[in-house]
């Protein structure tokens, strides 16, 4: 066990005296120099880990379930310091959906700072207390319920920065928002851990970078060594994770928080970064991503779906070796925040940001979604991403006290034109359930029917079960799933519904019989200077290849080649670099060969 060093009176008033004055220009996501110092001195007093009015017991229930994050919500919370343009804008977009809870001591230059540039405090609550960063993300308290959907509680990790204000946020928050607050803060059951660097599905499977691993070995803020499997344990103890899935940290990223390139979108589909190929952390992310999709199912027992979407370079390029993406900060739009029927993303470039953007919206229909530029130079505390952090990373969610879980597989495009497609949804709360609805149509712009749920104890606890009837050929259904509690309490799925919904396609076949069959859906933007966007939506799957050639018909670029899955999908290729002209995009198949023109200015 390594020695603790308890600060002397002189030293703790340095350190106090040294994080305040770091907090007025704004500390870092990641550890200073100074903190740096501190952690290898020793002198870090563990002792003083704010374990007032709450126990660093496990709780005491049959079952414990941390929920996904697009899941209800209660409030969102926020430190408010470093980058008030920011805050501003995410208190206005929050509290259209929920309450915001904003630490402070000063609530009342809070609410003076909120007023006088526009905005209201129609959704604001204040809890009293000292913190020591914007970064409450990290810090702050992770939601949990106790029996699956009762009540809910907060458990408190070992904060990985020598921040002892922060640290405590967790236990002030419980204190006056009057939910209880379990602590891993003491050995042996202590865990360093940090809200970036986790994200969970609902159903007891977490994922982090194995900088979990690398900060429980004994050293730093952690009190005793911990195996990968004390770890998991503990995980499961305190969190109910059944599985923690951890990935290998990767070599350009300074603080190895996943929440900067990855993020769950719902059960059973993985939105990641992509950077240009053979770039910075693009490779390692591919392989993390096919450990993944190589050894873990969805908790539905079937593969991951994965949405890829651009990371975004400097203005200045490709040029400043070892930095991740020329001088990019992880420029991501993976770090968005849900807050129930809004989804809150950090933007960056007009002409990033429309792919970014786009890519988003089709993956959630009906969502709000909310650019926040992180990026603006102009004024300059407003240029987050520059500190390795955006949205995410300033905002912690509190799940609602009162859950009506519905937890659903989108049902996968089908060849059969004969039968009725069920659907299928586990439906929970805490005073049962008393009815559930599937609402379907089979035109965006029609209106739905509605067919009765009906338990279904053949799947198991808690699962409904309604069926859509069969469709033609072409068909596309977009549905939607009701529930009613015995209590009164309604709630959708998925939560922007009607205007959100799930879908599926109709095929009627296995594969491209014509040459009809193969559209390019959009080529986005086009002119294009940079990252290019091809949409597709194909009926069927296809072996093909798609390439760019020049005005002279040279082949000079292949952007896919291989299977063509059925449905919406996205390819891209950086012209950047190409000169200005007409191009063309080609793709060839088995059955003939269809081509777009792309614009290079």
């Amino acid at each position: 066990m390594k020695k603790i060093y308890l600060l002397s009176f002189s030293l703790f008033t340095l350190v106090l005296s040294n994080t305040w004055a770091q907090e007025e220009t704004g500390l870092p996501i990641g550890l200073t120099p100074y903190e740096i110092q501190l952690i290898e001195s020793g002198q870090i007093d563990l002792s003083s880990s704010g374990d007032r009015n709450n126990t660093t017991d496990p709780p005491n229930a049959t079952e414990i379930r941390t929920p996904g994050q697009w899941e209800e919500l209660q409030a969102v919370m926020l430190t408010w310091t470093t980058y008030p343009p920011i805050l501003r804008q995410l208190v206005s977009a929050i509290q259209q959906e929920v309450e915001v809870w904003i630490v402070t001591l000063d609530s009342n230059a809070v609410k003076s700072n909120i007023l006088n540039n526009g905005g209201n405090l129609t959704n604001v609550k204040f809890i009293h207390a000292p913190f020591n960063s914007v970064w409450v993300r990290d810090y702050g308290p992770n939601s949990v319920y106790l029996a699956g959907v009762d009540s809910l509680a907060f458990v408190n990790w070992q904060y990985n920065r020598p921040r002892p204000n922060d640290n405590n946020v967790p236990i002030a928050t419980g204190s006056q928002m009057d939910i209880p607050v379990y602590s891993m803060t003491a050995n042996p059951n202590d865990l360093v851990n940090c809200g970036g660097n986790f994200m969970a599905d609902g159903f007891g499977t977490g994922f982090a970078s194995r900088l979990v691993v690398q900060e429980n070995q004994g050293t730093g803020f952690s009190q005793s060594f911990k195996t990968e499997a004390e770890i998991d344990n503990l995980m499961n103890m305190y969190m109910g994770l059944d599985r923690y899935i951890k990935m290998i940290q990767l070599p350009y990223d300074g603080i190895n928080h996943i929440d900067m390139h990855m993020k769950l979108l719902n059960e059973e589909t993985l939105l990641v970064g992509e950077f240009p190929e053979g770039i910075s952390d693009g490779p390692q992310m591919e392989l993390n991503l096919q450990y993944v999709l190589d050894n873990y199912m969805s908790p539905f027992g079937t593969p991951y779906k994965v949405i890829r979407i651009p990371m975004i370079p400097s203005p200045n390029g490709l040029n400043w070796p070892g930095q991740p993406f020329g001088d990019a900060f992880y420029r991501t739009y993976a770090n968005g925040v849900f807050v129930n029927k809004t989804f809150i993303v950090p933007i960056y470039r007009e002409e990033y940001d429309t792919i970014g953007l786009q890519i988003l919206q089709n993956a959630m229909p009906g969502y709000n979604v909310v650019g926040i530029d992180v990026d603006n130079s102009s004024p300059a505390q407003s240029n987050m991403i520059s500190a390795n952090g955006a949205l995410h990373c300033i905002t912690k969610d509190v799940a609602t006290a009162d859950p009506l879980w519905i937890a659903h597989q989108n049902h996968p495009d089908s060849d059969d034109v004969f039968n009725p497609y069920q659907i299928n949804a586990m439906i929970r709360h805490k005073s049962g359930i008393a009815n559930a609805t599937l609402y379907y149509k089979t035109t965006i712009a029609g209106s739905y029917s509605s067919v009765p749920m009906v338990y279904n104890a053949a799947l198991g606890e808690y699962n409904w079960s309604a069926q859509i009837p069969a469709q033609v050929t072409g068909t596309t259904v977009y549905y939607y799933i009701h529930a009613e509690a015995n209590s009164g309490k309604t709630q959708v799925r998925p939560m922007p519904a009607p205007e959100g919904y799930f879908h599926f396609n109709v095929f009627g076949s296995a594969s491209i019989e014509s040459i009809d069959q193969l559209t390019f859906t959009k080529i986005f933007p086009n002119p294009s200077s940079g990252l290019t966007c091809i949409a597709t939506d194909f009926e069927h799957p296809f072996q093909g290849r798609m390439y760019l050639v020049n005005a002279m018909g040279q082949e000079v670029a292949t952007i896919y080649e291989g299977l063509f899955v059925g449905g919406d999908r996205k390819y891209f290729i950086d012209v950047e670099n190409y000169p200005a002209g007409m191009y063309m995009i080609i793709l060839e198949t088995e059955v003939g060969m269809v081509s777009k023109k792309l614009a290079v200015k």
